[in-house]
């Protein structure tokens, strides 16, 4: 899985290894006032190319241990931008068969459906070859375009999770939507 690449019409989604650091680097400096409101706060040795190194590495050992899995969305034949990530984190196996669903959209590339196309995807991988049962995305009430990726995927919305997460300093409190895979 550590070469997983996944491509809709307009995308390729692949997991990275470290030699792709300079590149996610450029995507979180270039994004990082735009993701600022929707975000925890991020100290400045986070945008270092070591950070980024340790980040990817980091993200290859959740992969090859089974409990994380984030692809970076790039324009199908264009490796040198990118476009969006989206991570299926916290996998937990057993009983459960679960995870937690985190995405985010370049500035440049907002509002042009890349999103939903690429979570279409890999939904659907997540689904058919890592055989999960439950997909939990978890969205400020105020996050209208994320409420509507998630509508528009077919997310049931199961609840309000009061001051859920931190972001951008403060306690948020975010809808708690959920995808049920039937066929596991």
């Amino acid at each position: 899985m550590a070469n997983l690449e996944l491509y809709t019409e307009r995308l390729t989604l692949k997991v990275l290894d470290e030699t792709f650091a300079p590149v996610v680097l450029d995507y979180h400096q270039r994004n990082r006032e735009f993701w600022r409101e929707w975000n925890p706060l991020t100290p400045d040795s986070f945008y270092t190319l070591e950070a980024q190194r340790e980040r990817l590495r980091a993200d290859m050992a959740q992969l090859a241990a089974g409990q994380g899995l984030r692809l970076h969305l790039f324009q199908r034949g264009d490796l040198a931008q990118i476009v969006g990530d989206l991570g299926f984190n916290n996998i937990v196996r057993g009983a459960f068969q679960s995870c937690h669903l985190g995405y985010k959209i370049d500035i440049g590339a907002a509002n042009q459906g890349y999103i939903t196309e690429a979570l279409r995807r890999a939904i659907a991988y997540a689904f058919d070859e890592l055989k999960l049962h439950r997909i939990e995305a978890n969205v400020m009430p105020h996050n209208a375009r994320s409420r509507r990726v998630v509508a528009k995927l077919g997310f049931a919305e199961e609840g309000m999770a009061r001051k859920y997460l931190k972001i951008n300093g403060a306690w948020e409190d975010h809808i708690h939507y959920v995808m049920l895979n039937d066929a596991v």
